[in-house]
């Protein structure tokens, strides 16, 4: 078989053996041996085999032009190219120069680098912010801070963030179609002109789009964070620059988060006339300490279940004084949001906490919703065996159809490496489950609110709590078991990672129509319930998203429309279809 060869033509089995390599230069009073060396004061020549001369002169032609000769002598002006050439020429001996190494001088030349080669302080810093926790423990509630133009209506982590964050705001405009298209065809109309906004949700770039777009379209906002893990703090920076009174940053203590919120609607020169709620805490708190605001207010806007949950036995005690829209149960929040979006990022944060290999393992998933459904998906697909625990018998049925196994909670869990809720319920994994768990399991929820897992039962004195690093917390039992809990079983996704941005185009377009739907609707249309958007609502969201794909609709002919007794411009289904 003929021998393998580099580039020059060197067969690779022709190259120095161990013994034939330069021994190594020992200091004074080292034994290499038995034998004491004396310290050499100059560099002798090194006696090196043709072979491999050859092998550095191949690879020094085949390095980029900028790096040849670069690591120079300075005392012979011979850099590395030019010694091995010679002794090319000469013989098999190189006459390395005595130099001292000058590490000050390749430091002093890093400010050379062309802006698209490096990464400013502030990106940095602003990085930082986002993706792990910020140095600076002081709480913002102790700063007095300003806009560039005087503007003091918030209260944030770090006004120095904002550039950054407004570069994060633009890259999510691009991923975000359909608010650019209501951006532009609403703007002259201002449908939401007069409203005043108070809104409660995850503070990231894809919500600040919402916001700013709320404004084009006439709306004042005020905002505070639904999550206390979940804040973009450049994010909130970079729109209290552009004069949105925004309370929230990330790491919120349980009294920050729910001063935030009273911050919001409590301004003595400015009440709210909309409600905007991601998990029910805000329109709970407008409920609890000030009812009268609910006097002005038209309606209410809820994107999560537990919120809906919330609104639902509100109207059935007769206490919702004004109409809700439930934007959770429309088509296009449950399949792209809940599903799609889910898939994606329960991967995603897992790995960037754990660094864990799915191959293998045996994973949990409490609830089989659309939620449940994309995480199962995803898992699946790295080879993870996967069991769904449910109460409802169609979605049970739908899982053991999808080949995952239906089982209890309590049937499994000792054996299980990961346990993963997305129910909106509360005391899932209880804590005689979490006593029955093996060491090293993790723990964690996909769904909205931290009332999944029974944290309260593992504050107690027998276990103890070790900080391992952001958002990964070890909780040890006596007996020297831990199981891994993160990010204090909050949101994973948005706790621990990012969402994909595209998918959270729909929903915040879903959220804005609701408002203007609302807002504008002649009075009595809406009584004080809980409503679904229209059927025509969720297929003109999903319409502004083609694009992006390059899709084309088919048309209905009039003949066509008629057999099925529809408009040929739609909606293509009744309110009772389940896509």
């Amino acid at each position: 078989m003929e021998e393998e060869r580099d580039q020059t033509g060197t067969s690779w089995r022709n190259l120095p053996q161990s013994d034939e390599y330069p021994k190594p230069r020992l200091e004074d009073g080292a034994v290499l041996n038995g034998e004491a060396k004396n310290k050499t004061t100059k560099h002798e020549p090194v006696k090196c085999n043709l072979n491999l001369l050859q092998m550095l002169k191949a690879a020094e032609s085949r390095s980029p032009p900028q790096c040849q000769g670069r690591y120079r002598a300075e005392e012979s002006g011979y850099g590395t190219r030019e010694l091995v050439t010679e002794a090319l020429k000469t013989g098999t001996q190189i006459q390395f120069p005595e130099q001292k190494p000058n590490f000050n001088k390749h430091f002093a030349n890093t400010s050379r680098h062309s802006p698209a080669d490096s990464i400013s302080q502030l990106s940095l810093d602003s990085y930082s912010s986002v993706c792990s926790d910020s140095k600076d423990k002081s709480s913002p509630r102790d700063k007095h801070q300003k806009t560039s133009k005087g503007f003091s209506d918030f209260c944030i982590k770090n006004m120095k963030q904002a550039e950054f964050g407004r570069r994060e705001i633009e890259t999510a405009q691009q991923e975000m179609p359909a608010l650019m298209v209501l951006r532009k065809s609403a703007c002259g109309e201002k449908p939401l002109a007069g409203a005043k906004v108070v809104g409660c949700t995850h503070i990231t770039a894809p919500t600040a789009v919402l916001i700013e777009t709320l404004s084009v379209l006439g709306a004042q906002c005020r905002w505070a964070a639904c999550n206390i893990f979940s804040t973009q703090n450049a994010v909130a920076a970079a729109l209290a620059e552009r004069g949105t009174s925004v309370f929230a940053w990330r790491g919120e203590s349980e009294e920050d988060f729910w001063w935030c919120i009273d911050r919001c609607v409590g301004a003595e020169t400015w009440q709210p006339n909309m409600i905007l709620d991601d998990g029910g805490d805000l329109t709970h708190w407008i409920y609890k300490k000030h009812p009268g605001l609910f006097k002005k207010i038209v309606g209410i806007v809820e994107e999560s279940v537990t919120g809906i949950y919330r609104l639902y036995q509100l109207s059935k005690a007769g206490k919702l004084c004004v109409p809700a829209m439930n934007v959770n149960d429309s088509v296009t929040k449950q399949k792209f949001e809940n599903l799609y979006c889910c898939k994606e990022s329960i991967l995603e944060g897992l790995k960037r906490t754990t660094d864990i290999m799915f191959g293998g393992k045996q994973v949990v998933v409490c609830g089989f919703g659309e939620v449940g459904k994309g995480c199962c998906a995803a898992l699946k697909a790295l080879g993870a065996v996967v069991y769904v625990t449910e109460v409802d018998p169609i979605c049970a049925v739908q899982a053991c159809m999808d080949g995952f196994r239906v089982i209890k909670l309590s049937e499994v869990v000792g054996q299980a490496d990961m346990v993963i809720t997305c129910t909106g319920n509360k005391n899932v994994v209880e804590r005689e489950h979490l006593d029955r768990m093996k060491s090293g399991c993790i723990v964690c929820n996909m769904g909205h609110c931290s009332t999944e897992i029974d944290l309260l039962s593992l504050r107690t004195a027998e276990l103890r709590w070790e900080h391992v690093r952001p958002k990964v917390d070890h909780v040890i039992w006596p007996d020297g078991k831990r199981i891994i809990l993160l990010a204090e079983g909050r949101l994973l996704n948005l706790s621990c990672s990012t969402v994909p941005l595209f998918i959270l185009s729909i929903t915040p377009t879903t959220q804005a129509l609701a408002l203007i739907e609302l807002y504008r609707a002649p009075e009595g249309r809406y009584k004080q319930d809980v409503y679904l958007l229209p059927k025509k609502t969720d297929e003109y969201v999903a319409s502004l998203h083609l694009q992006t794909f390059d899709a084309h609709l088919t048309e209905l002919t009039d003949e066509q429309a008629q057999y099925l007794g529809i408009s040929k411009h739609g909606p293509f289904k009744p309110n009772n279809y389940r896509y």
